[in-house]
């Protein structure tokens, strides 16, 4: 097979003349001719407006104050002008004051006209200069904002009807395909950048190869496939993947969400699919990718008739009969991405129409390295990171997760004002993507304080003495995201599903929080609800899908997702579900009596591990070990840190801070110190 990144730029092929030779001729462009029609008209308006404006210029005043200034001789002779709107004059120089205008301006109303104009007469002795207003500026002001508005509703009317192809004017456009036609310069993308999934990539790669020399295959009887669907959950790769196929193949490619095919008139995604279709074959081969393809592929005949169903449904059966009309020859490849592909109609994924399914899972640990590494070549990196062992630790996550990781990382060392990413600025960013950020600053009361150490502690003993649990991986009191402190674990490989002594430790582990802290503060808070809704939903799982009660076999409870949605139906009788919810307290019973008892032969470790996180706030896995065996933290606090600090003698005259001004040291061990 040939390396697919070896594409023929220089010498075109027979597709892309026979493409070139099938462009439809442009309609000849007759916009600037309306446009320019209509930029003169508005000139026109605005010079109209503006002489009209000019005539209105100068400081008014009223008839008997210009009688006073004609009297006095303060205008000047002949300088008296009436129009239809006023009667102007001009000063003479001498009395016009700085700053002030030099005309002055009577406005005429048409009541008050006769009036005004005898008496300017009277007053002049008939030396008045009458100009009044053109019939063409009366015309223009009164009708010109109307005909202005037409012909702008003109000019986008036949604008659209030309972008529309003449068929169906404005509301033509609605049925046009909205896909955007991606080449290798627009996406930027290869499949160098594309790690983590190289079973996906051959499988791609065997169908950039098929368009670029069709004739290898079918010289054996092979026949291009119709459709291949993309299947995986979010952030895998789907959507990058299909840009990758952009990047390598030297075909056109048409890319179109599936909620872009639904409108608000009805018919409309049909017509869209037509038209998509009917550019494609007109580019062939090509390349067809429809990204979310459940917004408009979901299973038909789900029991509701609601419009915008029906217009979901005649989309679909569109898409249908489009793919199955294909010829052996069109040379169209049609590629669809989802993360639901369970509830895609089974004729849209039939053998004919998508004939292969690629399933995109999350990467393993070697995907995880290498997806580490295309995302870190574009960041600095220290000489401590490693890389794999950042891989190691990140089980289950997505290559999207994985791209934040290292982004968060070289956000993090950018604010701390560091050169270059170090180790601790990866772990901090992982724990920030999946856990949350941390809460530093947050100020709690001291029983607070205690109370979260001990519930943390609850959690961390059980988890590093239980060896079916996941192995420890560090322990905080420091609030990150929604909760109050946090006990990590990371398995230590990845896990494929769960097994019955991993999830009955899991549930132990769960319950150690609140039993720790109702042991040691003889009190409950509802720091545990988390616990409690984990700890439930595990024993629901393991009694309705798994199989895990020996009270109810080898049979399935729970609800099946149809083609509207999950809908949990309850296909069984109230005595099967008075079982199902007394096996489910049975198992947490269970799992709290045990861990109780293991909690309270080992209590000293609980109190010396909640005592070691109210002094530091953090503990690493291998010091909560330490702490259990007895041994002590070869590390210093930040309170440690500033009691060695020497203080910096005063330059200004000021004493240092006495004894009594010293911070109180039962305050709890997270609060800043204060700016004073």
């Amino acid at each position: 097979m040939t390396d697919p990144k070896d594409t023929k730029k220089d010498k075109p092929t027979e597709s892309n003349k026979d493409q070139k030779g099938k462009q439809p001729p442009q309609p000849p462009q007759k916009t600037r001719g309306a446009f320019g029609f209509i930029v003169i008209m508005l000139m026109v308006f605005m010079l109209a407006m503006f002489l009209s404006s000019a005539q209105q210029q100068g400081r008014q005043i009223t008839v008997q104050q210009l009688e006073q200034y004609y009297e006095a001789k303060k205008v000047k002779v002949d300088s008296v002008v009436i129009t239809d709107a006023a009667v102007t004059a001009k000063l003479v120089d001498s009395e016009a004051q700085e700053g002030e205008s030099t005309s002055v301006r009577v406005p005429i109303t048409a009541i008050s006209r006769e009036v005004i104009a005898e008496r300017i007469y009277a007053m002049t002795d008939g030396k008045v200069i009458e100009k009044p207003t053109s019939g063409l500026v009366l015309f223009l002001y009164s009708i010109g904002p109307i005909l202005i508005i037409l012909l702008l509703i003109w000019f986008l009317l036949s604008r659209s009807m030309r972008g529309a192809g003449g068929g169906g004017g404005m509301l033509g456009s609605f049925g046009k395909s909205k896909h955007r036609a991606m080449t290798k310069e627009m996406t930027g993308v290869t499949f160098k950048d594309v790690a983590g999934i190289e079973e996906a990539k051959d499988e791609v790669s065997e169908i950039i190869e098929f368009l670029k020399t069709p004739k290898k295959f079918t010289k054996l009887g092979g026949r291009i496939p119709r459709g291949v669907l993309l299947a995986g959950q979010p952030g895998c790769g789907k959507t990058l993947l299909a840009k990758a196929i952009a990047g390598e193949a030297d075909v056109p490619f048409f890319s179109i969400s599936g909620s872009d095919f639904v409108e608000m008139f009805v018919g409309v995604g049909a017509s869209r699919v037509r038209d998509l279709f009917k550019q494609a074959k007109e580019a062939s081969p090509c390349i067809i990718f429809l990204d979310e393809i459940d917004a408009v592929g979901r299973r038909r005949g789900g029991g509701f008739t609601t419009g915008g169903h029906d217009e979901r449904e005649q989309t679909l059966n569109a898409i249908l009969v489009e793919m199955d009309g294909f010829e052996s020859g069109d040379g169209v490849i049609v590629i669809a991405a989802t993360n639901r592909p369970d509830v895609l109609d089974p004729a849209l994924v039939r053998p004919g129409r998508f004939d292969r399914q690629i399933s995109v899972s999350l990467p393993d640990v070697k995907g995880r390295l290498e997806i580490l590494k295309v995302h870190s070549k574009k960041v600095k990196l220290g000489p401590n990171v490693d890389l794999s062992k950042l891989a190691r630790g990140t089980p289950m996550f997505s290559g999207a997760d994985l791209a934040a990781i290292i982004n968060e990382a070289a956000i993090g060392a950018t604010m701390q004002n560091k050169d270059f990413i170090e180790h601790e600025d990866l772990e901090e960013a992982r724990d920030k993507v999946k856990f949350g950020r941390a809460k530093k600053s947050r100020v709690r009361e001291k029983d607070e304080n205690n109370l979260v150490a001990y519930h943390e502690a609850g959690h961390a003993v059980l988890q590093a003495l239980l060896k079916d649990a996941d192995p420890l991986h560090k322990v905080t009191i420091i609030p990150r995201g929604a909760s109050g402190g946090a006990t990590f674990s990371l398995p230590e490989k990845d896990r494929m599903g769960y097994s019955l002594k991993w999830l009955k430790a899991t549930m132990r582990v769960i319950c150690g929080g609140r039993i720790a802290e109702s042991k040691a503060m003889d009190d409950i808070s509802s720091g545990a609800s988390s616990d409690i809704q984990q700890v439930t939903s595990l024993a629901r799982a393991m009694i309705l899908e798994w199989g895990m009660s020996p009270r109810l076999g080898f049979v399935n409870y729970s609800g099946q997702d149809n083609a509207e949605g999950y809908i949990p139906d309850k296909d069984y009788s109230d005595e099967t579900a008075r079982i199902i919810d007394e096996e489910t307290k049975r198992l947490v019973d269970e799992s709290y009596a045990q861990a109780e008892s293991m909690l309270t032969e080992n209590w000293e470790k609980v109190e010396a591990v909640a005592q070691a996180l109210l002094k530091y706030e953090n503990l690493t896995a291998d010091e909560v070990h330490s702490v259990m065996r007895g041994e002590s933290i070869g590390r210093s606090t930040v309170a440690d840190l500033l009691a060695a600090d020497p203080p910096k003698t005063p330059t200004n005259g000021t004493s240092t801070p006495s004894a009594a001004e010293t911070p109180d040291t039962d305050t709890p061990p997270d609060t800043l110190p204060s700016p004073a």
